[in-house]
């Protein structure tokens, strides 16, 4: 039976005392922010350059949600 590259992973923190665990924990949920960060940060220069090149559009949100309807 094959195991996962995932559940390799698991087993190999599980192996790890508690205290490593939690180190791991953290520096995970560290990363993980840091990365949304980016990630947010990344969205709103693209944002921004829509905008100044005047890909936007105002309206309502009745407006945008009958816009994303359309095919």
């Amino acid at each position: 039976m094959k195991i996962s590259a995932f559940q390799q992973a698991i087993e190999s923190v599980e192996s790890l005392s508690l205290e490593d665990q939690e180190i791991l924990l953290d520096l995970l949920q560290k990363r993980l922010h840091q990365e949304k960060r980016t990630k947010l940060s990344q969205e709103i220069t693209e944002v921004r350059q829509e905008f100044t090149e005047g890909n936007f559009k105002f309206g309502s949100v009745n407006q945008f949600l009958a816009e994303v309807d359309q095919p």
